[in-house]
């Protein structure tokens, strides 16, 4: 008997091992298939849009073709234009969403964790979310200036407004149980604000954090193009004046693919940080 159980011992372990590596495999494969899936559009477009200007169809003034965009950004790279003025851009984005990401963070827990801050702040704040952008960068050039201050306020006030919403949603959104469990546990405010209503705001925060980045990155470019001397924007309105479209396009690219870059990592933050919420994933 002990020897029967010996063999089957030895016979179910390799079966759990190569089951295990089936499921790895399976995974590797759907997470190729799945960035294969991303790149089937743009992919399509490139060759098509290459295609079309190749023949003639496009006017390379107008849309130039795939090609002589990666030669611009083969001579950008070559003469060290691109990581100057990238650095500088960069720097500005996230001089600005630090401030207003941090901001908003902070006053999105105190208006939805105390109720007199909401009555005080709130009607300020959601009235100031709705001034756009375009509407307060003279003001912004008349108070401080064409410097960097002036850029990076700017960058700051759009990432505040969605860091603070979903802030403020998100704790409001806690069950109302779970502060009864924390009176009954006899938890300080502190604590309550630490062990209780950030975890379970965080996937709201996470979403803030997300939103925040997509608009300070947008912000940039509102910033850059009002009056610069260095950084992306000023790239792509220095070649607008030149008629230098692929180099305009380049500067597309770089904002398109920074952005994504972005956006990506606060999405790997979330898998990380959430792995506890089931939810639906199509």
């Amino acid at each position: 008997m002990i020897e029967q159980g010996k063999s089957l011992g030895t016979k179910i372990k390799p079966a759990a091992t190569s089951n295990k590596h089936s499921k790895a495999k399976a995974s590797r494969t759907s997470h190729l298939s799945s960035i294969l899936l991303g790149f089937l559009v743009p992919g399509s477009i490139l060759i098509l849009w290459q295609i079309a200007g190749g023949l003639g169809w496009i006017s390379s003034t107008m849309l130039p073709t795939p090609l002589q965009i990666a030669l611009s950004f083969r001579d950008l790279i070559i003469s060290g234009e691109l990581f100057g003025h990238m650095q500088i851009s960069i720097a500005r984005a996230a001089s600005g969403f630090l401030l207003g990401a941090g901001l908003g963070l902070l006053f999105g827990t105190l208006v939805g964790f105390l109720r007199r801050f909401e009555q005080t702040l709130d009607p300020t704040f959601q009235m100031l979310r709705m001034i756009p952008h375009l509407a307060l960068t003279p003001l912004f050039i008349l108070w401080f200036g064409f410097g960097e201050t002036s850029k990076i306020l700017l960058i700051a006030k759009g990432a505040f407004f969605p860091m603070y919403v979903n802030t403020f949603l998100g704790i409001r959104g806690v069950d109302l149980k779970l502060f009864e469990v924390a009176k009954v546990l006899e938890f300080s405010h502190f604590k309550q604000l630490i062990r209780l209503v950030l975890p379970a705001a965080l996937p709201n925060i996470l979403l803030g954090l997300r939103l925040s980045l997509g608009v300070a990155w947008l912000g940039l470019v509102v910033a850059e193009l009002m009056g610069s001397s260095e950084g992306i924007g000023y790239m792509i309105q220095d070649a607008r004046q030149f008629t230098q479209t692929s180099v305009v396009f380049v500067g597309i690219i770089i904002f398109a693919a920074v952005g994504k870059i972005t956006d990506s990592f606060v999405r790997y933050l979330e898998r990380k940080l959430l792995r506890w919420r089931d939810s639906f994933n199509g």
